[in-house]
């Protein structure tokens, strides 16, 4: 499982929006759309940040475990 797959997973276990995880990464929601869909590399920023609201490990957004 590579990390879009994760964050679209857990943005939905969640019941959020793309929009929703766009306003609190600050970007356009197409942008984010873009992490989602595998087209452009999310940053280290983004990853972290999504980690802590997620309270997952970064090892497991990016899917080097199975926690």
């Amino acid at each position: 499982m590579g990390v879009y797959t994760r964050v679209r997973d857990l943005r939905e276990d969640k019941d959020k929006t793309q929009r929703d995880i766009a306003q609190l990464l600050n970007m356009q929601l197409t942008v984010y759309q873009r992490y989602e869909r595998g087209e452009r590399e999310l940053p280290l920023w983004a990853a972290i940040k999504l980690a802590d609201y997620y309270d997952v490990t970064l090892d497991y957004l990016v899917g080097r475990n199975r926690e």
